[in-house]
């Protein structure tokens, strides 16, 4: 294998689990997105980049999406079923420069436990619920019937065997 970095950043520790299992699938390095620089990934041949979604932009990806990389793969983690969900907002806001657009992108769901939500986002669910609440079922994206069908519950969607697609795509990639 290469050297290749997974990069991540988490509020509550669901792209934390992604991303401990891309590196030990990879047998990559592991590195919190608070603890590096541009700098420091630059010595590696792959970056992947992991970030939750919120509030519509992927965590911490201004890191990875205002600079040049060798290969760069995107995971992103959400609570919203990948399989219905629309990205395409998501991607353009976070990757505006069409020259450090990634090489690939996948998503995973994650999960949440309102409990453990910090007053900040506890707020903020609460205000995206009255919102979403307003909008007729017709209207009505993916992630907001998400947040409808969660409201205050703990749930976990994670599930390792959602990464082999990305580590099928990194085992075959030629760097």
């Amino acid at each position: 294998m290469n050297n290749i970095a997974v990069v991540y950043q988490t509020h509550y520790g669901t792209t934390l689990k992604y991303a401990e299992w891309i590196a030990e699938s990879l047998d990559a390095d592991l590195l919190n997105r608070k603890k590096v620089s541009v700098s420091d990934l630059s010595q590696y041949d792959m970056i992947i980049y992991g970030g939750g979604l919120y509030a519509g932009s992927i965590l911490g990806v201004d890191l990875v999406s205002k600079s040049k990389f060798k290969h760069l793969v995107i995971f992103k983690v959400g609570l919203a079923d990948p399989k219905i969900m629309n990205y395409s907002e998501i991607m353009a806001k976070g990757f505006p420069n069409q020259a450090y657009q990634p090489n690939q992108v996948y998503h995973f769901r994650g999960g949440i436990d309102y409990q453990k939500l910090s007053f900040l986002h506890r707020g903020l669910m609460a205000l995206l619920k009255k919102t979403v609440e307003k909008k007729s079922d017709s209207e009505m994206s993916a992630e907001g019937k998400a947040i409808l069908e969660t409201n205050g519950e703990k749930v976990d969607f994670t599930d390792k065997k959602m990464i082999s697609p990305l580590i099928s795509y990194v085992k075959n990639v030629k760097l």
